[in-house]
Order: structure tokens, then C-alpha cells, then sequence
């Protein structure tokens, strides 16, 4: 018997706003429709209205958990309409913020994956360390949440204890040695949950242009970091973890391994940390043009498209995320699935309908 069941925009099984209509036959889910639009701010349309600090502070709001990556993707792109170049100091400071970011989004997802299992100590776990990470950017910045680091040309505030950032990083990296990674990949239950659920080829990721994490589970070795480098990421060592599985079970493995590489990167750049300025040029003016920026958020590739006209405002605002990027691949990872799986799978994406709708 075919039917069909609405999972939102208001569901226990979903994070935020969004609907899944899932087509299903029996147990069995057959096709899937997804519908978006419920959080829609007209955040590009608002920039286009405001000078570019008031811009800035604007962008810090299109996601709340990827806010730096936001505000720097802003500045970036205007820094490469401008002709500007940061001060190297700067340059590192936002790897830091950046990194920080990155292993507090793939705590907080794998929190909720947790919690979506049914393995709610992890879920207190992760959230322990969640709470860790969020000290440290509030000791940087002064702030929990949104930080206010970025600025066009430079940054807002100096990382001014690189040592006791390096303490707290050690402490990170033991404890997802020690507890994110055996659980997530050697428990019997974790595996039997996630293993053969939810899967997306190589060659669907590449046809379909998922990105970030969920491209990587799914074999496809792309990250900005590496690819075209930003910021100081060009001056850092690290590996890009891949899985060639492409079910649920390969995108936690990738997020659990990218902790580990978020920890290394931060121990170069706090450890290499240039000294000099870091504020950057008081007054800018930026030229008639489009400036533009890639770069690589916890959930994956963010673009940005600046236009100037010449005056205080920014003539036009674009902004590409990642969920965007990667919606559509959901109703691949759905087709053929239990119905029981479907919250666990779209989850597995890390979705931001927040962002995606701006």
C-alpha cells in the first residue's frame, strides 16, 4: 500500500523548519520531496540597504553556528573587490576562529546524531566538550555565539594568549581520541545504526555537487582549504579525511577525523602565530566591481558575491551555502530507506535551513 507522510516544518525529527514529504510504500521509503522557505529573512536584500560594518554585523546572522565563516566570506570578497590584503597576523587569527568554529559545529552535529541514535550519554559528552569550545572563542572574542572577530581588511580583536588557546586544544584533541572517535566507530550499535544507511555514491555526489563532509564520505577528495587556500591555510599541514562508504556511518567517521585535523591546524597557527598588526585599515573604500570569495565552512564550500557601486552600500549581496549545495542529495540517501532511518539520514547531511533560506 502507497502513502504518503508529511515529516514537518515542525517535527521531534528535524532540526529546524523544513518539510519532508516521504512517499512510501509499506516500511519502505520510495521517493522523497523536500520544501523549504520557512525561515526566509531577506538578509541579501537588507545588505544591499546598509553601509558594509553594518553589513558585516548583518552576515554574523545568517547562521548562528557558522557565523565567522560568514562574516569572513563577507570581507574576503570585499578585501578582493578593494585590492586589500590583510595583515599577516590576521591572516592566522581568522584560521584560528575558523578552526574553533569547525570542531564546535561537528561536536554540536555529533551531539545530535547521538541523540538521534539513542545514545544520549554521547549526546551529554559532546556537549561537555561543546561547552569547552565555546569558552575558548568567548575568552577570544567576548562572545559565545557571534563573535564580531572580522573586519574588512583585518580583524577586531587579538588572540593575546596563544598558550592557554593551546591548553584547551589539547584537551579537545584527548578527548576526541578518547571518546567521539571509538564511539562513533567502533561501537557495535553506532555501526549497526549507520552502516549501509542512507547511501550516496561518489558518482552521484559528483553529478548532483554535494560538498564538504558529505561529498568526502562519499569519496570525493574536495576541500577549499586545500584546493585554493585562504586566509593562512596555504602555510598549514594537514590531511583531508575521505571515505569511499557514502552511508551515514562515513559522514560521522569524516567529521569525527576532521576534529582531529581542526586540533592540528590550531596548534600550528597559535604556535606560528606572526607578530605585528592585526587591526588592519581603519577607513575603506571599496571601488566599482564584484569581488568574490570560497570558503570552506564546517558543513562545506561558502560563496560570496560582493558588487559595489561605488558608495557606502554594497550594490549586490549573493550568498551560495552549503545545505543548498546539498538538499537534493537527500532524496537519493531516502529512496529505498526505512522510514524509521529518514530522520537519521537527512541528519546526516548537517543541514542549515536557517542559512539556506537567509
Amino acid at each position: 500500500m502507497s502513502y504518503r507522510i508529511p515529516i514537518g516544518p515542525y517535527h521531534p525529527g528535524l532540526e529546524e523548519p523544513y518539510k519532508l514529504d516521504l512517499l512510501c510504500e509499506g516500511e519502505t521509503v520510495r521517493d522523497a520531496e523536500l520544501n523549504i522557505g520557512f525561515n526566509f529573512r531577506g538578509i541579501e536584500l537588507l545588505a544591499e540597504k546598509r553601509n558594509y560594518p553594518q553589513a558585516i554585523a548583518l552576515m554574523e546572522r545568517v547562521c548562528g553556528i557558522c557565523s565567522n565563516i560568514h562574516t569572513m566570506s563577507f570581507c574576503q570578497a570585499v578585501e578582493n573587490a578593494a585590492g586589500i590584503t590583510p595583515p599577516e597576523r590576521a591572516l592566522y587569527i581568522r584560521v584560528i576562529m575558523a578552526e574553533l568554529e569547525r570542531l564546535h559545529s561537528h561536536v554540536l552535529w555529533a551531539g545530535i546524531a547521538a541523540k538521534l541514535i539513542g545514545f544520549k550519554t554521547v549526546f551529554m559528552a559532546c556537549f561537555a566538550m561543546r561547552e569547552k569550545i565555546m569558552d575558548t572563542l568567548e575568552f577570544i572574542s567576548g562572545n559565545r555565539v557571534n563573535y564580531a572577530m572580522n573586519r574588512i581588511g583585518g580583524v577586531n580583536r587579538d588572540v593575546t594568549d596563544p598558550e592557554g588557546v593551546l591548553k584547551v586544544v589539547s584537551q579537545l584533541e584527548e578527548a576526541v581520541k578518547k571518546t567521539i572517535i571509538p564511539l562513533f566507530t567502533k561501537d557495535r550499535s553506532v555501526i549497526a545504526r549507520c552502516r549501509g544507511i542512507g547511501i550516496l555514491t561518489r558518482e552521484e555526489a559528483q553529478l548532483w555537487g554535494v560538498v564538504g563532509p558529505t561529498a568526502r564520505a562519499s569519496g570525493v577528495p574536495q576541500d577549499l582549504r586545500k584546493d585554493a587556500p585562504y586566509a593562512a591555510y596555504d602555510r598549514m599541514e594537514f590531511d583531508v579525511p575521505v571515505q569511499t562508504g557514502g552511508d551515514v556511518l562515513a559522514r560521522v567517521v569524516v567529521r569525527a577525523l576532521e576534529m582531529l585535523e581542526s586540533c592540528r591546524i590550531l596548534r600550528q597557527a597559535l604556535t606560528q602565530l606572526p607578530q605585528g598588526e592585526w587591526f588592519g585599515p581603519e577607513n575603506t573604500r571599496v571601488p566599482v566591481g564584484t569581488g568574490i570569495s570560497r570558503v570552506e565552512a564546517p558543513r562545506g564550500e561558502v560563496f560570496y558575491s560582493v558588487t559595489s557601486d561605488g558608495t557606502n552600500n554594497p550594490r549586490r549581496v549573493r550568498v551560495r551555502t552549503p545545505t543548498y549545495a546539498n538538499l537534493p542529495s537527500i532524496r537519493l540517501m531516502l529512496r529505498d530507506a526505512d522510514l524509521a532511518n529518514a530522520p537519521l539520514i537527512q541528519a546526516a547531511i548537517d543541514p542549515c535551513y536557517s542559512c539556506t533560506d537567509r
